[in-house]
């Protein structure tokens, strides 16, 4: 588990020490996208679940007097201590223009994105990417080729490249 766990994440965003209940919580969750000659398709979509969403969070802050609720600057993936500075930059798995194996030109892509949730009264909180694939910050963890059985996985830390050990993801 990060840092948090649902029950303390519920407790930090109930409400703020000025009595506001809204929150932008600033997190690296997981992404998946297309991608063909080593360009994304599209902006990807979430494949997160409300677990793993609360696992990445690094800060949270009160959207009206912008206190800082919880905040870690530990990796997000490996809580190695002052980790988070090191998620700032491109990734380090590559994704090749086509497949190793078969050369195919169409892969699919897996990653750690980092995103904020705006939350508050009758809300539903909506992730917002910060980074897309090919910008510093998301980090690519897995390419699976769509024509064959390849694939290629993110060694270490896909988040800060620290060599681990990895903690279970929940």
């Amino acid at each position: 588990m990060g840092k948090l766990d649902e029950a303390a994440f519920e407790k930090v965003i109930a409400a703020c020490k000025c009595g506001v209940s809204a929150f932008e919580v600033h997190s690296y969750i997981d992404r998946a996208l297309g991608v063909m000659l080593g360009e994304r398709n599209d902006d990807g979509r979430w494949t997160h679940d409300g677990e793993k969403f609360i696992d990445g969070v690094f800060e949270i802050t009160c959207i009206a007097c912008r206190q800082h609720a919880f905040s870690s600057d530990d990796c997000p993936r490996c809580h190695r201590e002052g980790g988070l500075a090191d998620t700032k930059v491109m990734s380090r798995l590559a994704v090749p223009k086509r497949c190793p194996a078969c050369k195919g030109t169409e892969m699919t892509v897996s990653g750690f994105a980092p995103a904020v949730v705006r939350t508050g009264a009758a809300k539903r909180p909506q992730p917002t990417p910060v980074a897309l694939l090919g910008e510093p910050g998301f980090h690519v963890v897995q390419i699976l080729c769509d024509s064959c059985d390849w694939v290629a996985l993110a060694e270490g830390c896909p988040l800060c490249g620290s060599s681990g050990p990895l903690r279970a993801r929940p």
